[in-house]
């Protein structure tokens, strides 16, 4: 990260280097007229590669024609057939889920179709499902537990965001007799075209090789949506059957995947915008009691619209509370059950759980800060920097941070070999893949957290754009017979894994290692990137509508970062809470007037609006994102500040 001499506040930067990605054209002028919005719209949608006005028809008016046919997804016609020789059987059927957000409701969906399948075709389905214990069984499907499907009667396994490298549990239900379905979206194992998948029946997975599927991109409740609206539609009837599904379930499931396609923060663009759009808006009438009490008790207001981020920070926290917290089969259950007492006090636990997992994820972050200040000392010390110290994050920080509960010095050479490890470790194995976020936003390096338990490491990672995790660990596991993990998945941006406690020590260096060579800190956070550069003035009615027609925002469609230079200050700047501040600015030359905050997070701009001396009238040049205060009385449109400098100044 880059600052000015001087702007160190907190230990964090000021970013100096502003982008401008977008400027008015010919391009933009031309599409904002065909489509009748304002032309910093259309400098945005060409930002996001929507260039034409169809292309931009579809993206600001998802609709349910442009979801995908399920059957382009290779193995969906051998599941389907099986699920429904199954269910003509009445042959028990498991569905083993995954304990986040992504596989509760992956399974739900499932069993939800399966069930309704059953009864068009005359039958009582016996669905059973399994979702994992995350510290008792860990991520994944366990051997023991497809032995005791077996021996409880079941004939068929239909696997739901998770599976693709399961091949041992895959072995031993080929050796059990039975039958096994695979849906996932988690890069197979192996290269590209030479990747390889578990012997099953069916894999139901667009990442596979030879899959024509659009959508590379859905998460595990999506492929789970496809296979569930395949059975629905080839089970159907009659017309009357088919159209209930399509206007009717088929509504109602994108409810639920809407909530774990924004939770899995897959990329929000084609058909998973169109999942999430969609699912949003039928958010706004919760008709299923677990889904409503949950909603209430996160206090989203279904009378305004819902966002992506109050599913990302209201919604999703509470649902995987549960398995980060105790056990993840309650969400199931909260959300399959119809009678109102029972979901309200399901929805009720998750909320409890919820307060919890954030009381000890502040207790952790304590620890972790401490880890991080050390980690950099000894980077430093090791690599001296010439001259004087930029004020933020040192130029010899390591490359990536590799943090662990088993010691709270956790310097790089303090324990090399990774010997005397704790036999339980400190923090939650439920909260590390939340504590590794919250590394990578305070250090903008990719983090892997690790606790242990009984002389096993478990750890979660994230990375940052251009650092592709799950790469970074098949190299660093090794070649050789002996590699470094137990076991290990994920995708480009978040991990999961474990390996022995005494290897910790291994990972690291390998670690370090491989970030040095392909991640190039220098360029990380320098540059604060803005989509456009705009007028206060034009921050218009009309242009509020169609940037709501923009969203769904999340990875893959981020909200637009704005930029408006020689904004007055028409207030002196107000201090929130002692850190916070609330500023009003005004167009100098138009007479628009917007309130802003800039939330001191990263930057503690009490302190630099301080040092800088601000003023009412002084003249700046902000970077900001716009939010909407649904407040019944001081309500509107409002900025958020992500960056500010004097007027004039050019850097």
């Amino acid at each position: 990260m880059v600052m000015s001499t001087g702007d160190a506040v907190r230990g964090q930067p000021v970013q100096d280097h502003w982008v401008i990605a977008r400027q008015k054209s010919e391009a933009s002028v031309d599409l904002a007229q065909a489509l009748g919005v304002p032309e910093p719209i259309a400098r945005l949608l060409i930002c996001r590669g929507v260039v034409t006005p169809q292309a931009a028809q579809s993206f600001l008016r998802p609709e349910p024609a442009q979801l995908h046919d399920p059957y382009k997804m290779l193995g969906m016609r051998e599941a389907v057939a099986r699920l429904q020789t199954a269910l003509e059987h009445k042959e028990p059927v498991l569905i083993y889920g995954d304990y986040d957000v992504d596989g509760t409701v992956a399974t739900v969906l499932l069993k939800t179709a399966l069930e309704r399948a059953a009864t068009w075709l005359g039958v009582k389905a016996d669905v059973r499902y399994h979702i994992p214990h995350r510290v008792r069984e860990g991520y994944g499907m366990q051997d023991a537990r497809i032995e005791a499907a077996a021996a409880e009667g079941v004939r068929l396994v239909v696997s739901v965001d998770t599976g693709i490298r399961a091949f041992a549990a895959a072995a031993e239900a080929r050796r059990l007799g039975l039958d096994l379905i695979v849906t996932d979206h988690h890069l197979p194992e192996g290269p590209g075209a030479e990747a390889t998948v578990p012997e099953a029946i069916a894999v139901l997975n667009p990442n596979q090789p030879g899959c024509p599927y659009p959508c590379k991109e859905l998460c595990g409740a999506a492929v789970a949506l496809k296979l569930a609206q395949g059975l629905l539609e080839h089970s159907a009837a009659d017309a009357t059957d088919l159209a209930r599904v399509r206007e009717k379930m088929l509504p109602s499931f994108l409810k639920l995947a809407a909530i774990a396609t924004i939770a899995d923060a897959v990329p929000l663009t084609e058909e998973n915008r169109t999942l999430a759009a969609l699912g949003l808006l039928g958010l706004r009438q919760p008709l299923q009691p677990g889904l409503r009490a949950l909603m209430e008790l996160a206090q989203i207001d279904t009378r305004r619209p819902i966002s992506a981020t109050d599913v990302a920070f209201r919604l999703a926290p509470r649902i995987n509370a549960a398995g980060r917290m105790d056990i993840a089969s309650d969400v199931v259950e909260m959300f399959l059950t119809r009678d109102a007492a029972t979901a309200r006090a399901l929805a009720e636990k998750l909320h409890r759980l919820n307060d919890e997992r954030r009381a000890a994820e502040a207790e952790a972050l304590r620890t972790i800060e401490t880890q991080i200040e050390t980690q950099i000392e000894a980077s430093t010390a090791a690599h001296p920097e010439p001259g004087v110290k930029p004020p933020s994050l040192p130029a010899a920080t390591p490359p990536c941070f590799i943090l662990d509960d088993a010691s709270l010095s956790a310097a790089p050479e303090s324990s090399p070999s990774g010997q005397a490890r704790a036999a339980s470790g400190a923090w939650r194995r439920g909260v590390i893949g939340i504590l590794a976020s919250r590394v990578v936003e305070r250090t903008a390096r990719p983090a892997l957290v690790i606790t242990h338990e009984d002389g096993e490491a478990y750890g979660s990672g994230r990375s940052v754009a251009g650092f592709h995790l799950l790469d970074a660990l098949t190299a660093v596991n090794g070649q050789g017979e002996e590699r470094l993990f137990t076991r290990f998945g994920g995708h480009a941006h978040a991990v999961g894994f474990s390996l022995p406690s005494e290897r910790v020590g291994e990972l690291r260096e390998r670690m370090l290692r491989y970030a040095a060579q392909w991640l190039n800190v220098a360029d990380l956070g320098q540059e604060l990137r803005c989509d456009a550069e705009v007028r206060l003035q034009e921050l218009t009615a009309p242009f509020f509508d169609s940037l709501e027609q923009m969203a769904p925002f999340g990875h893959g469609n981020e909200e637009p970062v704005l930029l408006s230079r020689g904004v007055r200050l028409a207030a002196d700047p107000r201090v929130i809470n002692d850190r916070h501040l609330r500023l009003a600015f005004e167009d100098a030359h138009g007479g628009a007037r917007f309130a802003g905050v800039a939330w001191s997070r990263q930057v503690d701009w009490r302190a630099l609006a301080l040092n800088r001396g601000w003023r009412r009238g002084d003249l700046l040049d902000i970077v900001f994102r716009l939010r909407r205060n649904f407040h019944p009385i001081y309500g509107g449109w409002e900025l958020e500040i992500l960056g500010i400098r004097p007027s004039g100044e050019v850097r």
